[in-house]
C-alpha cells in the first residue's frame, strides 16, 4: 500500500499530526494527494544531491500539474480546485533556479510522514503486547474490522464530498451574486448567464442529494455495525466476564470493543458534523423543492438515536466487586472495603476527567421477606479518566467502599411471601454518569453482576456457591434479584465445567476427564453417559451427601482449599491423582509392581482430606492393596506432604522399618516424583522430625494403616479392601528397638507422645494390650461403614481412631 494511503487510514491522534505537517505552505497536501503515486515513484534523496536531475523532476512536477488541471476541468470539478492547481504551480516557479532545493523539501515531507507511520506502527504494537490475552480472532471479529474500517474510509470520503459540495455552492454562489451586481441589460447575455447559472443550480442540487444518499447509506451501515457490537460483542464479553468471574480462562480485555466503540461514535460525530453543515449551506443557498430542507431533519435525528443507544451501551464495570481477601468477586462483606471499576468505552480525550460517576446500590427492592437494605460508604463519586488504567481507557476505578446495613426497613411481603437465605439474596451496585458533548446530552447507567452480602466470613463459602451457581446459569436475566427462588437445574456439562475451572483458577490445572467422572459418579451413580444428568441447586449446596454430615460444594470446596494452602505444586504436576473412587484405586494398582502407590482425596472429611494407597503381594502372588488414614490440613500445616512419602514407613513383627512407597503410579520412581520438593536435611536433623517420629512409623501387617491420629471421621466404603482383622503394636524389645533410638522414641511412652499416643497410658494396661490384644473390643473395626467407637480402645488413643478409606 502506498505511503500516503496508509497515512489516510491513521487514527485521528495521527491524522491530526499529518494535518499539522502540512499546515504551512512550503509543500500543499492537495499536490501531495492528488500527485501521491507519482511522487512516492521519484529518486527524490538523488534529486537533492544532484541539479540535473532535480530539474528533470521539476519540469516533470509542473507537467503533472498541468495534465491534472485538465482532468479537473474535463471531469468538471470545483472552480477552486482548479484556481489552486494553477496557484500551486506559479508558486513552484519560484524554484526554477535551485530544483535541488524543491525536491530536498519534498524529501523531508516524505521522511516526516514515514516517521509518524512508524510511531504509529510501533505504539499498535505496544498495544497489542500489553493487552492482547487471546490473540486468536474469529471470523466474525475480522470482519467487524474490516467493515469498520470501511466506515472510517467512507466517512473520511465524504469529508472530501462535504468540502466539494461547500466549493461547489460557493462558485454558484459567487457566479450569481457577480450576475446581480452587473446588472446587464444585454437579454441574450442574461438569458446564458441564468442558463449557465441554471446548470449550476442543477449541478449542486443532485450533488446535495448525492451526499443526502450517501450519508443515508452511511448510517445504515453504522447501523448494522452498532447491532453487531451491542447485541453480539459486547454480548458475548459480558457473558466471558461472568464466567472469568468463576474461574473461567476467558480473555476479557475491553481494548479492542473500545477501539470499535470509539471509532463508530468518532464516525456518527462526523455525520452529524456533515448534516450541520449542511444546514449552514442551506441557510447561504437554498431554493425550491431544496433536499436538505426535507431530509436533513430525520437523518439528524437518526443518527442522534444510533449515537444514543452506542453511548448507553458503552458504559460498562470493567472489573466487578471484588474484597481483597475474599474467595472471589462478587461476594463481599459488611464494614469490608470492596473495589470496582466501571470504563466508557468512547475514548475521547477531550473528555478526560470530564464525567462523573455516581454509585448506589439496590435502587429498585424486590418483593422479598426480609431482604435487606444497604448503604454505600466512602467516596462515592469520581471523574472518568485515563490516569488509572493500564492501557489509557476511560475508567472510574471506585478502591475504598463499603457497605453498611440500614437498621430499619428492608423488603416487603410478596404475594407468596418470599423469603430468601442471606447467601442467596441478591443485590446491585448501580452507576451513572453523563455524556455531554457537541451540544448533545446523553444520561447513562450500568451496574454490576448481582453480589451476595454477608455478615461474617463463616458464610462466605455458602455465597460464594451461590455466586458461582447463579453466574454458571443466569445468561441472559443478569439481573434477576430472585433467581433463588425458583433457580434451574445445572446440567452435569454445565457443573464439570464450572467444577474444574475452580481448579484451574487456583492452581492452574483444572480436573480431566477420569477425575470428572468419579465426581459424576459420586453425584449420580454409575450412569452410562452423565450429559443428559442433572443437579439441582439444593443437591448442590443444601442437601448433605449420603452417609455424611456435609453437602457435596462443602466437600469439594475442602479438597480446593486444603490443595491451594498445601498441595499446589504436587497437585499441578500432576502427582496426586486426586478424584478416584477406590474401586478404582484398587483395578489400578493390582496390576502394577510391588511399591506402586497413588494418591487421592477422601471422600468423607469435610474440609480435605487426602490419603495414599499401594500394592503389595502375598508369599502365594496375590496383589494386597493397602491404604493409609487420610491427611487433614491440620496435619499438611505441620509438614509437608512430600515429606510424609518420604518418611512413611512401616513395621511388621520380626522386620526392620521400610516405605513401602516404591513408584509413584504408573511407574515413576519416588525420588523422581518428588525429589524435587525434599528438604536438604532428613533424619533427626529434618526440620519435621518431632512430627515423623510420632506419626509416620505405623506397626500393623494389616491393609488399612492409621499413619496418624486422625481429627475427622472417614466414613465412606472401602471399597475393594479387604478389612482389617487386628493391630499389633509391638513393645520395645518384640521390635528389637531401643528406646534411646530417637527415630522410634515416640512411638510407645515418652515424655512427650505426641497426638498419636497419650502419656496417661498405665503401665498395667498398656502391658494387657500387648500380651492379649483380643480383651478390647475391636469389632468397630472390621465394619466398613462405621467410625471406630471411642470405647474400642484404652486411652492411649489420643482421640477416637477411625476408619480408613
Amino acid at each position: 500500500m502506498a505511503q500516503w494511503e496508509k497515512l489516510r487510514q491513521l487514527d485521528n491522534l495521527y491524522l491530526k499530526q499529518v494535518d499539522e505537517l502540512y499546515d504551512k505552505d512550503a509543500f500543499p497536501m492537495d499536490v501531495r494527494h492528488y500527485l501521491a503515486s507519482w511522487i512516492e515513484g521519484q529518486d527524490w534523496e538523488r534529486a537533492g544531491r544532484e541539479h540535473d536531475f532535480a530539474m528533470v523532476l521539476f519540469q516533470s512536477l509542473l507537467e503533472n500539474l498541468d495534465i491534472q488541471h485538465s482532468r479537473f476541468v474535463q471531469e468538471g470539478e470545483s472552480f477552486l480546485l482548479q484556481h489552486n492547481i494553477r496557484r500551486f504551480k506559479q508558486n513552484f516557479q519560484q524554484y526554477q533556479e535551485n530544483p535541488y532545493t524543491l525536491a530536498n523539501i519534498i524529501l523531508w515531507f516524505l521522511r516526516k510522514e514515514k516517521s509518524i507511520l512508524q510511531n504509529a506502527e510501533l505504539a499498535e504494537q505496544v498495544q497489542l503486547l500489553q493487552v492482547q490475552q487471546d490473540p486468536m480472532e474469529t471470523d466474525s471479529q475480522r470482519n467487524l474490522e474490516r467493515r469498520m474500517a470501511e466506515l472510517k474510509n467512507k466517512v473520511q470520503g465524504m469529508d472530501h464530498t462535504v468540502k466539494c459540495l461547500e466549493e461547489q455552492q460557493d462558485e454558484f454562489d459567487f457566479k450569481f451574486q457577480t450576475h446581480n451586481m452587473e446588472g446587464t441589460t444585454n437579454e441574450e447575455h442574461k438569458t446564458q448567464q441564468l442558463k449557465m447559472l441554471q446548470t449550476l443550480l442543477n449541478r449542486l442540487d443532485t450533488s446535495r442529494k448525492s451526499m443526502l444518499s450517501g450519508i443515508g447509506a452511511l448510517l445504515d451501515m453504522a447501523e448494522e455495525l452498532l447491532c453487531v457490537l451491542v447485541r453480539e460483542e459486547l454480548v458475548h464479553w459480558q457473558r466471558r466476564q461472568q464466567k472469568a468471574c468463576i474461574g473461567a480462562p476467558d480473555n476479557t480485555c475491553l481494548d479492542q470493543l473500545e477501539k470499535w466503540f470509539t471509532t463508530e461514535a468518532e464516525c456518527l460525530f462526523q455525520v452529524r458534523k456533515f448534516l450541520k453543515k449542511l444546514e449552514e449551506l442551506m441557510g447561504k443557498v437554498s431554493y425550491e423543492r431544496d433536499p436538505v430542507k426535507s431530509q436533513k431533519p430525520a437523518l439528524l435525528k437518526r443518527v442522534d438515536s444510533l449515537l444514543t443507544s452506542l453511548l448507553k451501551s458503552a458504559f460498562v464495570v470493567e472489573t466487578q466487586p471484588s474484597m481483597p481477601q475474599g474467595k472471589g468477586p462478587l461476594v463481599l462483606r459488611t464494614n469490608v472495603q470492596f473495589s470496582v471499576k466501571t470504563r466508557f468505552l468512547v475514548k475521547f480525550p477531550e473528555l478526560n476527567h470530564a464525567m462523573k460517576v455516581n454509585v448506589s446500590i439496590n435502587r429498585e427492592t424486590p418483593q422479598i421477606k426480609g431482604y435487606r437494605l444497604f448503604n454505600v460508604l466512602g467516596t462515592k463519586t469520581k471523574a472518568l479518566n485515563m490516569a488509572e488504567s493500564m492501557s489509557g481507557g476511560m475508567v472510574a476505578d471506585f478502591r475504598h467502599l463499603t457497605l453498611k446495613e440500614q437498621k430499619h426497613g428492608g423488603g416487603g411481603k410478596s404475594m407468596h411471601d418470599l423469603s430468601l437465605s442471606v447467601t442467596e439474596e441478591l443485590h446491585l451496585i448501580h452507576f451513572d454518569t453523563e455524556f455531554v458533548l457537541h451540544d448533545m446530552t446523553v444520561s447513562l447507567e450500568t451496574s454490576s453482576l448481582p453480589v451476595v452480602i454477608i455478615s461474617n466470613s463463616s458464610q462466605q463459602q455458602s455465597a460464594w456457591a451461590s455466586v458461582l451457581w447463579f453466574n454458571m446459569l443466569c445468561t441472559e436475566s443478569r439481573q434477576n434479584l430472585i433467581f433463588f427462588a425458583n433457580s434451574p437445574v445445572a446440567t452435569w456439562p454445565q457443573l464439570r465445567e464450572m467444577l474444574s475451572w475452580q481448579f484451574l483458577s487456583s492452581t492452574k490445572r483444572g480436573l480431566d476427564t477420569k477425575q470428572l467422572e468419579m465426581i459424576a459418579f459420586k453425584l449420580f451413580g454409575l450412569q452410562q453417559n452423565y450429559d443428559a444428568c442433572t443437579v439441582s441447586w439444593s443437591k448442590f449446596n443444601k442437601e448433605n451427601v449420603p452417609k455424611t454430615h456435609f453437602t457435596f460444594w462443602v466437600w469439594f470446596d475442602g479438597i480446593l482449599v486444603m490443595v491451594k494452602a498445601h498441595l499446589e505444586n504436587l497437585w499441578r504436576d500432576g502427582s496426586i491423582m486426586g478424584f478416584v473412587s477406590k474401586g478404582k484405586e484398587k483395578a489400578l494398582l493390582k496390576k502394577k509392581k510391588r511399591g506402586t502407590f497413588l494418591i487421592r482425596f477422601s471422600e468423607s472429611i469435610k474440609d480435605g482430606g487426602i490419603t495414599f494407597s499401594w500394592v503389595d503381594y502375598s508369599p502365594t502372588g496375590e496383589p494386597d492393596i493397602r491404604t493409609v488414614q487420610p491427611f487433614t490440613k491440620v496435619d499438611l500445616a505441620q509438614i509437608p506432604f512430600h515429606e510424609i512419602i518420604r518418611n512413611f514407613q512401616i513395621l511388621e513383627a520380626g522386620n526392620v522399618p521400610e516405605n513401602p512407597l516404591l513408584f509413584l503410579y504408573p511407574d515413576t520412581p519416588k525420588q523422581e516424583a518428588f525429589g524435587k520438593y525434599y528438604s536438604e536435611k532428613s533424619g533427626v536433623d529434618s526440620p519435621y522430625f518431632k512430627y515423623i517420629k510420632t506419626k509416620l512409623i505405623v506397626v500393623s501387617k494389616e491393609n488399612i494403616l492409621e499413619a496418624k491420629s486422625p481429627v475427622y471421621s472417614d466414613v465412606t466404603d472401602v471399597e475393594g479392601l479387604e478389612t482389617m482383622n487386628h493391630m499389633e503394636v509391638l513393645s520395645e524389645e518384640a521390635a528389637g528397638l531401643k528406646s534411646e533410638d530417637p527415630m522410634f522414641q515416640g512411638l510407645l511412652l515418652s515424655p512427650d507422645p505426641g497426638p498419636m499416643l497419650s502419656g496417661d497410658i498405665s503401665p498395667e494396661e498398656l502391658q494387657e494390650f500387648l500380651n492379649n490384644p483380643s480383651v478390647f473390643d475391636l469389632g468397630d473395626i472390621h465394619s466398613d461403614d462405621d467410625a471406630f467407637s471411642e470405647a474400642a480402645l484404652p486411652s492411649f488413643f489420643s482421640t477416637a481412631p477411625q476408619p480408613c478409606e
